[in-house]
């Protein structure tokens, strides 16, 4: 009994080695044959050239990729898919069932061994992990790593953004994505360099391009650069000499930031002192009259400095210069008349007056006094 018992072990573990055996040989054959020329390892059949691609957005990105298969197999189909969570778990979907690439993806690839695609009009959420997919007439294979695509925009900086002219100014153009070069617009037009110290003409909004690819642009950023009153003019509003009785009004106008607050001067002559007649952009001169006329001058302040206009000259025309001197003559006239008579009059007044008293003295002895008894 125990004789047959150590038999029938001694027959079972050989046919457990056999088994074995058969087993590792399979093993081994399949490996030298994944090994071997013409054949792939099913665990890495695609090969991404760059795995961690940024791209702008707007603009277009090309995945790199090559695949491999055996001698024997045949390719029938191939698909990319982007990853995307579901829930909880993690889902391998095709591109073709996502609306948001139709008409924006271009597969490069063949059915060989080129399997690279191209996404245009790259936007944001376009971000994310990408696989490919390919059957053959034995297997379906697919890529154990992915594609990581990254999604950028141009940012750009102006530093700093408020300056006083000819303060330096710096403009970066910043990307998480590699970039060949840059070019810099200013409201429209060309920048000549990143770097420049400031003047009043660069005050405006900047952004920055992807050289030979306009359309890929930043938002605009604004320089603010503060300069004293430039320019400072004074207009009249009624133009020529002016006349006597109208409304005329003056205004001073100057290009500074911040804004200017205007002063107004006025001096009889060029020799003479200027006085301040005035504050505000508008000096008003009501009713003219004689004295409105002279030089007049306007000085226009903010917190980086001054300047002071040209000085301009009012005066009255030809009429009112005639009129004015008529009615100078006539009061000259009435003055020199009343001068004259003044004399005259006194006399009069007081030859009259002794006349009168010699009257009354004579009309006095003319009566005598009656006593009664």
């Amino acid at each position: 009994m125990n004789f047959s018992m150590i038999k029938l072990n001694s027959r079972i573990s050989n046919a457990s080695l056999n088994i074995v055996f058969h087993v590792d040989m399979e093993k081994l054959i399949t490996l030298l044959l994944i090994l071997a020329p013409g054949t792939v390892s099913a665990d890495w059949p695609v090969t991404f050239e760059n795995p961690n691609p940024c791209a702008l957005k707007g603009s277009s990105v090309t995945f790199r990729c090559t695949y491999n298969y055996t001698a024997e197999e045949t390719v029938l189909n191939h698909t990319w898919h982007k990853g995307l969570l579901k829930g909880d778990i993690w889902t391998r979907v095709e591109l073709s069932e996502l609306s948001s690439y139709h008409s924006r993806t271009e597969y490069l690839g063949d059915l060989h061994h080129n399997c690279s695609l191209a996404i245009h009009d790259v936007q944001d959420t376009d971000a994310g992990h990408y696989y490919f997919k390919f059957d053959t007439n034995k297997y379906g294979r697919r890529s154990k790593g992915s594609v990581y695509l990254s999604v950028t925009e141009l940012s750009a900086r102006v530093h700093p953004q408020r300056v006083r002219a000819g303060d330096t100014v710096t403009l970066e153009c910043r990307t998480t994505c590699q970039l060949s070069s840059v070019v810099w617009f200013k409201d429209g037009r060309p920048v000549a360099e990143p770097e420049f110290q400031a003047k009043a003409e660069d005050a405006g909004n900047y952004l920055c391009v992807v050289e030979g690819r306009e359309s890929l642009r930043s938002y605009p950023v604004a320089l603010d650069v503060q300069y004293p009153p430039l320019n400072v003019s004074i207009e009249v509003s009624q133009p020529g000499s002016l006349a006597l009785g109208k409304n005329v009004s003056l205004t001073c106008s100057s290009a500074a930031n911040p804004a200017a607050d205007y002063t107004w001067y006025k001096g009889a002559s060029s020799s003479s002192p200027l006085l301040q007649v005035g504050s505000g952009r508008v000096l008003p001169l009501l009713s003219v009259e004689a004295s409105h006329t002279g030089l007049y001058l306007c000085r226009a302040r903010n917190s980086v400095g001054e300047n002071n206009s040209t000085e301009v000259l009012l005066t009255l025309g030809r009429t009112n210069i005639t009129v004015t001197r008529v009615l100078l003559f006539f009061g000259l006239g009435i003055k020199v008349v009343i001068v004259m008579l003044l004399p005259l009059v006194i006399i009069w007044a007081c030859r009259k007056r002794r006349k009168t008293a010699a009257n009354k003295k004579v009309y006095s002895h003319d009566y005598e006094n009656i006593h009664t008894a």
